[in-house]
């Protein structure tokens, strides 16, 4: 009985683990996709460094997500309109429950209106 109780529990911490939320690398984030709510930085960002140490610019085509490497390129389609965007992640974030991305304003701008503040999107990683 004690060989089943060990066992069980060495398979739930493998299960626990490979559910982890961490980085994707490179190799694995191509064709990755994800839906969910985007926002986009205040303006009281303009100019300060990104976790990527670039100085954050609301006129690039910007992104921050939590897992995604660096440099990868991301297609974001505004779901209610269909507009997409093709933005370089620089950045980590968003840390609001429920969001995936945060965009740059400009790339905001491209696929929806900044007054409703978020919207629904769907991601795909090109590269």
């Amino acid at each position: 009985m004690r060989k089943i109780t060990i066992l069980c529990w060495v398979m739930l911490s493998l299960v626990l683990t490979a559910c982890a939320s961490g980085p994707i690398s490179r190799s694995d984030s191509v064709g990755f996709e994800e839906s969910g709510k985007a926002s986009y930085y205040a303006m009281k960002y303009q100019g300060r460094k990104t976790a990527s140490g670039e100085l954050f610019d609301q006129k690039a085509m910007t992104a921050a997500h939590k897992r995604l490497p660096f440099g990868s390129k991301v297609k974001v389609t505004n779901v209610a309109n269909g507009k997409s965007v093709v933005v370089r992640v620089n950045d980590r974030g968003p840390f609001v429950r429920g969001r995936i991305i945060d965009l740059s304003k400009s790339a905001f701008q491209r696929i929806g209106n900044t007054r409703s503040g978020v919207i629904k999107v769907e991601i795909e990683v090109l590269r």
